[in-house]
């Protein structure tokens, strides 16, 4: 659990007051190593922790997002050869339930930040799957994108990462194009959590 103080010396002689009563009176054992006297914002509780303002905020903690963006990355990974719809379903699961979750968060934008940092990963992996320059031409073609810019972004020879945060990436696997494959939006399941 977590007691909240006014000052670090209250918070001391409290830690020290209620170890005594958990191991003397309850003969239970305090794991030193886990506990200490700090600022609410460099602490995590159930995966949450507090941002640093006068009004403080619940906030995921860092090892939260840690966790979600491996688990992420392992749903988006370049190295599996797996269909696109297969990857948007399991991310939808897995979002569904990591949202219902961390809701109680009062840090909005982070959910966008995440939003938007999980479609430029499924952009990444589009555009392995299209593979050579002569499928990507097509592809963008069929997009709308004019034959001259889909030739020259076609034989791009920069990186997946970064031909996934290009200016014709962006406006052609837009959040439309992702919505129309399936993927649900994570902010906007969190703005209806918060409303419920």
């Amino acid at each position: 659990c977590n007691i909240y103080m006014k000052s670090k010396k209250a918070g001391e002689r409290v830690m020290t007051s209620i170890t005594s009563f958990i191991e003397k009176k309850l003969k239970l054992k305090v794991n030193r190593e886990k506990s200490a006297v700090d600022r609410p914002w460099k602490r995590k509780f159930l995966g949450f922790s507090f941002t640093n303002h006068k009004k403080p905020k619940v906030r995921i903690a860092n090892e939260s997002i840690k966790r979600l963006k491996s688990r992420i990355r392992q749903i988006t990974s370049r190295s599996k050869p797996s269909p696109m719809e297969v990857r948007i379903e399991k991310l939808n699961q897995y979002l569904t339930g990591w949202c219902g979750y961390f809701a109680l968060a009062d840090t909005p934008s982070k959910f966008k930040e995440f939003e938007e940092w999980i479609r430029r990963r499924l952009r990444m992996v589009e555009w392995k799957q299209w593979k050579t320059p002569k499928t990507r031409v097509r592809k963008l073609k069929g997009l709308g994108v004019p034959d001259n810019m889909a030739y020259e972004w076609g034989n791009s020879r920069k990186k997946y990462w970064r031909i996934a945060c290009s200016p014709i990436l962006h406006k052609t696997l837009d959040n439309s194009y992702w919505s129309s494959r399936g993927l649900k939006s994570l902010y906007q399941r969190y703005e209806f959590l918060r409303q419920t």
